[in-house]
């Protein structure tokens, strides 16, 4: 019989009416806020004042009334049910039960069991609910056979509507709990698995990109690496070319190496580990750096004056050594055959400046040029705002192109 109610039960109501609570929804009793405390003070006062509404009749309009044993019985069973609701979130199904066992021998305690029963209804399941819906009717009916007030068919007609009434309002209300809270959990895993897609397309992105400039990228410089290595063993050419073959040789493995590292950071993901980077230039790399690029033709008057440039940190290093670097291949490529002057100096606690300057050519230089994007300086200037410093690019009066960096130190 019970099992044939169940099935009829689960057809009739939504499923959300009869799901378990869930111990993260916010039923779940916690630190009782500022919220709470105005609405359990507010249902309190409801239901003392529908008590003694309730509790009127009784007094003036009975033909039977209370005696004032029963009135004083009426009166504290009352007051204890209503009390009783401050502890109906954390124990609903206990405060409940405490108010049917008063509403048998108090009718100014039918308010307050009434909003036990609501209460019952949004913090626990249907099971709890239909029994305390029973027992309150069983209640209201040991009420009437105590109370000679009033008879049990009375109590049936007036009590079954409110306790429905009662049961329904908190089915509604915990439903719509559930109802928020699922969709709540959706939005939130809907997000995550968008933030996955995000992340998985990046990922994907990222690799493509590094298989590309390995493709592209790494075996053009391999295939000049070996080129210049050939050249640099030919016993038949002059020592100045071979030279020039072996720096050309030297900085490709260079941009091989600095190519593997770039690629490893595109290819990094969770689960994988970090490549070994490779060596990043310092502060003591720029006259290498000026070396090497006078060997390959360049004319550059050269002065450093850095106290402890050892010392200097490696981020500092790293901007200054790329801001010569880039400056001294923007003159290669559109001032060739020009010279360039560049100066380094600085100390700790007051800044290091670096300027680059070279003569505007007078005429386009009629030979092949090395292709350019035009981001170059724009990302020296990221660079050193990143940095805290201020980058200067372009002509001045005389005649010359400027690029004047200022870096804290």
């Amino acid at each position: 019989m019970y099992r044939r109610g169940r099935r009829w039960l689960d057809r009739l109501l939504p499923a959300a009416l009869l799901a378990p609570v869930d111990p993260a929804q916010p039923d779940t009793p916690g630190p009782r806020t500022g919220r709470d405390w105005t609405v359990d003070a507010f249902g309190f006062l409801l239901a003392a004042a529908l008590g003694a509404l309730f509790l009127s009749p009784a007094l003036h309009d009975s033909a039977v009334p209370f005696t004032t044993r029963e009135i004083v019985v009426d009166v504290t069973s009352g007051a204890l049910a209503c009390l009783s609701l401050w502890w109906r979130r954390r124990w609903p199904l206990g405060v409940a039960v405490a108010c049917l066992v008063l509403g048998a021998f108090s009718i100014s305690a039918t308010a307050a069991g009434l909003l036990a029963l609501t209460s019952l209804a949004v913090h626990r399941s249907l099971r709890p609910v239909l029994l305390a819906a029973v027992l309150w009717i069983a209640s209201a009916l040991a009420f009437a056979v105590y109370s000679p007030t009033t008879d049990p068919l009375s109590v049936v007609l007036v009590a079954a509507p409110l306790v429905l009434a009662a049961t329904a309002w908190g089915m509604f209300v915990r439903a719509r709990r559930q109802l928020l809270f699922t969709l709540r959990e959706r939005a939130l895993r809907a997000e995550a698995e968008q933030r996955l897609h995000a992340d998985t397309a990046r990922m994907a992105e990222r690799t493509l990109i590094a298989r590309e400039m390995h493709d592209v990228l790494a075996h053009r410089i391999s295939l000049m690496a070996l080129h210049a290595g050939a050249l640099e063993v030919r016993p038949d050419l002059p020592p100045e070319v071979r030279e020039t073959a072996e720096l050309l040789r030297q900085t490709a493995r260079q941009a091989l190496e600095e190519l593997r590292s770039v690629i490893g950071v595109l290819r990094e993901g969770p689960g994988r580990e970090s490549p070994p980077a490779a060596p990043q230039p310092s502060l003591s790399d720029i006259p290498r750096l000026i070396e090497e690029t006078r060997r390959a033709g360049a004319k550059i008057d050269f002065e450093m004056r850095v106290d402890h440039p050892n010392a200097a940190p490696s981020m500092l290093g790293r901007d200054a050594y790329r801001i010569v670097q880039e400056s001294l291949t923007n003159i290669g490529k559109h001032a060739r055959g020009t010279a360039a002057r560049v100066r380094v100096t600085g100390a700790a606690d007051s800044g290091l400046h670096v300027s680059v300057r070279n003569r505007l050519p007078l005429h386009t230089h009629a030979g092949p040029t090395l292709p350019g994007s035009g981001a170059g300086l724009l990302g020296l200037q990221e660079r050193v705002a990143l940095a805290g410093g201020t980058l200067v690019h372009g002509p001045d009066d005389s005649g010359d192109f400027v690029v004047d960096a200022e870096l804290p130190w």
